[in-house]
């Protein structure tokens, strides 16, 4: 048993603090070929939407939820190594 407030991950350990009547989000762990899968569409089109996000989602046995968070992270950290590619050719510059 754990006490209130906590959870207690599938091996016990470690203990993770949470709000009262909230369950912690388990962090997906996609495969490689899910991976693969993901980052070749993202490599086509930065957005997926509706129909498309369906599909992908579908084929790959996900939920849209978790196709649509890949990719809203997968914008932020593009965003990211752009602006560090855009900075390095700058300081290279001048």
């Amino acid at each position: 048993l754990s006490p209130p407030g906590f959870l207690i991950s599938k091996c016990c350990l470690p203990l993770f603090k949470a709000k009262p009547g909230k369950a912690k989000r388990v962090r997906t762990i996609f495969s490689s070929e899910q991976l693969a899968r993901l980052e070749r569409e993202f490599s086509r089109q930065r957005y997926l939407v509706g129909r498309e996000r369906c599909l992908l989602a579908a084929s790959l046995r996900l939920t849209e939820e978790q196709v649509k968070v890949w990719f809203q992270n997968r914008r932020i950290k593009w965003r990211k190594q752009s602006l560090e590619l855009q900075q390095a050719k700058l300081a290279k510059m001048g």
